[in-house]
């Protein structure tokens, strides 16, 4: 009987996640639109014009600790020193699509 209820929990499982759709991952080419629009007037090609240590490259993100799509999410959202808050401005989907966009970039050397 316990083979049974095991084999049967198994193949509740096993179906389970063949069948699933996936999670939505976040779409990098409407971040780059919305970088575009909101981010690139002090953050253009990766770069910081108010403190140019603090850009978005991928050494400086993981040096300040938002080499993350939590952190850079956290930052946009809630801005901090001269960055403001885009909390009001963009839409929860729209701050993780641009984070997607900056960590991809950074990966690619922007």
């Amino acid at each position: 009987m316990k083979k049974i209820i095991s084999l049967l929990l198994l193949g509740i499982t096993i179906f389970t996640f063949a069948f699933s759709s996936p999670a939505l991952a976040a779409n990098t080419v409407k971040g780059g639109q919305i970088f575009s629009a909101n981010c690139a007037a002090c953050h253009a090609g990766g770069r910081n014009l108010v403190q140019a240590q603090k850009n978005l490259k991928k050494d400086a993100l993981e040096k300040y600790g938002l080499y993350s799509v939590e952190a850079i999410i956290s930052q946009v959202t809630n801005g901090k020193n001269a960055m403001p808050a885009f909390k009001g401005r963009l839409k929860s989907e729209q701050i993780e699509n641009v984070a997607a966009y900056v960590l991809e970039q950074a990966d690619k050397g922007w």
